[in-house]
């Protein structure tokens, strides 16, 4: 016999436990034993005012937000709405069936003004990692580096080009990125590089493309993670510009190393950290073993002879060819000493021009040139121990760890949905990245520990 539903919604009373409704495996419930706020009111404190109406508890509010970036929810209006229907999201922002739920514009007020200021996402990300070094989930012995352009919320309609002058006084302009890319200008990094086109939305934004695809506005984001487990151990936002990328680097591991006392033994990264003076920070200032392939263009490939067919002589500072003739930095000695030190960071070595005229291998040799140069950088010694860790058996077990960072970036885009900012400016994507690098840990550490780390050990180091 056909049935029919019997109608449920005549009672006045019902008994009904939140509780009860949420599976013992929900994915929340793993993230909610990891979070611990206990210090966010004291973080706080000085943000808030001691008189007037109570707030909205800040803890609510990153409550949502947490739930907003671990499920992709985008829009502010849009998790609010979810908020006030799901039962796991009410829960987990210890929200009754009763209780309000805040307005979307509540967000903005706070993002923009108190969270900023105060860094409360940065301390929220650092209070993450704690935990995951409570719970084992860090080594500290390889740490590996990478960056991907995120499309930033400005049209390539609003842009002009880098070479026209734009009135910024404009009121039209007078928007908060705006504001933030005039305060910083004078000290930014890439000041003196002419930007192809600016965004007159967005002007810290970067004018860039991905290979044979259309060029966009975008930021980077900068992941330093453990190499053991693929925690995330720093974040930072850049210009979509490859020097901001591989100089935040530095930013990173100095960052790791004050806040939590770590630092790695092994750095990995791909070809665009592989610089001289990137090797030479991280041998000689930094004592960290480079796993990055050496940034090398003395191979020919013209059939002619490369520079490391040349040996190097360190005592005698010079070169010398396969035919046993010296190139020399100086072939006479000078009144003022000179270091022949380039701009570029290079000494220039050179071959006798008649040395090379009367040589049998000069058409392998410089067949175009009178002589045969070498270029040699400063940092030759940190780039000969690059090298030399390239063929190590550790360095091919780093080119696979190095994956992990890769595999973050596609969860970033496609499962959290984060492959456009919603935020402007360089501090707004700051924002969101660090945000997203503290759900990415927490989605980690809530499935690897399911009954959440210890208590003890989470401190900062002395």
């Amino acid at each position: 016999m056909m049935g029919r539903q019997a109608s449920g919604q005549d009672r006045l009373f019902y008994s009904f436990n939140l509780e009860d409704h949420i599976p013992q495996n929900h994915l929340l419930r793993g993230i909610d034993r990891c979070l611990d706020f206990a210090g966010l009111r004291e973080h706080l404190a000085e943000h808030y005012s001691q008189i007037g109406r109570p707030s909205i508890d800040p803890e609510l509010m990153l409550r949502m937000l947490v739930v907003g970036y671990c499920y992709g929810i985008r829009s502010e209006r849009r998790l609010c709405e979810e908020l006030h229907l799901n039962l796991a999201y009410r829960w987990f922002c210890r929200l009754s069936l009763e209780d309000a739920v805040p307005d979307h514009s509540t967000f903005s007020k706070n993002r923009h003004g108190r969270f900023r200021d105060s860094g409360v996402f940065r301390w929220l990300f650092d209070e993450v990692v704690r935990r995951c070094m409570a719970a084992g989930l860090v080594k500290a012995e390889g740490f590996a580096v990478d960056a991907s352009i995120v499309e930033a919320d400005a049209s390539s309609q609003r842009g002009v080009a880098g070479t026209e002058s734009v009135d910024w006084k404009d009121p039209a302009l007078s928007t908060r990125a705006v504001r933030e890319y005039l305060e910083g200008l004078d000290a930014e990094a890439l000041g003196k590089v002419l930007a192809k086109k600016i965004s007159l939305t967005d002007p810290q934004a970067s004018w860039t493309a991905a290979t044979g695809g259309p060029a966009f506005f975008a930021y980077s984001t900068n992941y330093l993670i453990d190499a053991e487990h693929g925690v995330i151990m720093d974040v930072q936002a850049t210009p979509a510009h490859r020097t901001a990328e591989v100089e935040s680097t530095k930013l990173m591991v100095d960052r790791v190393q004050e806040q939590f006392g770590l630092k790695p033994e092994r750095l990995i990264g791909d070809t665009a950290y592989g610089t001289a003076p990137m090797l030479s920070w991280m041998v000689d200032e930094k004592g960290i073993e480079p796993h990055v392939p050496v940034w090398d263009r003395t191979q020919r490939d013209d059939g002619t002879l490369s520079s490391n067919e040349f040996t190097w002589d360190e005592q005698a500072k010079e070169y010398t060819c396969p035919q046993g003739r010296p190139l020399r930095s100086q072939w006479r000695v000078f009144k003022i000493e000179r270091s022949h030190i380039t701009k570029a960071d290079t000494v220039i070595y050179r071959a006798s021009q008649q040395d090379c005229a009367n040589c049998p291998e000069k058409q392998r040799c410089c067949p175009t040139t009178p002589m045969r140069k070498i270029v040699r950088s400063v940092h030759e010694a940190a780039r000969d121990v690059g090298r030399k860790i390239a063929t190590t058996e550790q360095y091919e077990r780093s080119r696979c760890q190095r994956k992990k960072v890769e595999m973050l970036f596609a969860h970033l885009k496609r499962i959290l949905r984060l492959d456009r900012l919603r935020l402007r400016g360089l501090s707004g994507a700051m924002d969101e990245f660090t945000m997203a690098a503290a759900v990415q840990n927490l989605r980690r550490l809530a499935m690897r520990v399911p009954q959440g780390p210890p208590t003890q050990g989470t401190a900062t180091p002395a």
